[in-house]
């Protein structure tokens, strides 16, 4: 007898995840950590622009197969713990990427690029 979710999928069928989705899910999972302003501006790099590697919204991909690295760019609060912030980057990333989309996470490279001295208020 086969089961149902045997009959729906065949070994030939495949599912393509777009590397724009993974920027996706990684920057929401990032600016929803308290201490995360909004995504930083990816440096320009000279040997990046060689590179076959995704680049948008504050976030570099490097896709190998099933698996993925990233390198995320990060503007964090004035006051906030930096490498708290990190950490609980890193973690949530790596726990969206996989739980949505079902990709191995080799690494999650956090660099915070700049401070947001503003406190809330707008200048009058």
């Amino acid at each position: 007898m086969v089961k149902k979710d045997e009959a729906a999928m065949k070994p030939q069928d495949t599912i393509t995840i777009a590397p724009s989705v993974l920027i996706t899910i990684a920057k929401a999972a990032a600016t929803d950590i308290g201490g995360v302003v909004r995504m930083g501006a990816v440096p320009v790099d000279v040997s990046r622009l060689l590179t076959r590697n995704t680049v948008g919204s504050g976030i570099i991909l490097d896709i190998e197969g099933k698996s993925v690295s990233l390198d995320m760019y990060l503007v964090v609060a004035h006051g906030a713990n930096m490498r708290d912030v990190s950490h609980e980057v890193q973690s949530a990333v790596t726990r969206s990427i996989q739980d949505l989309v079902g990709m191995k996470v080799n690494r999650v490279n956090v660099h915070i690029e700049d401070v947001d001295m503003s406190d809330g208020e707008s200048s009058s």
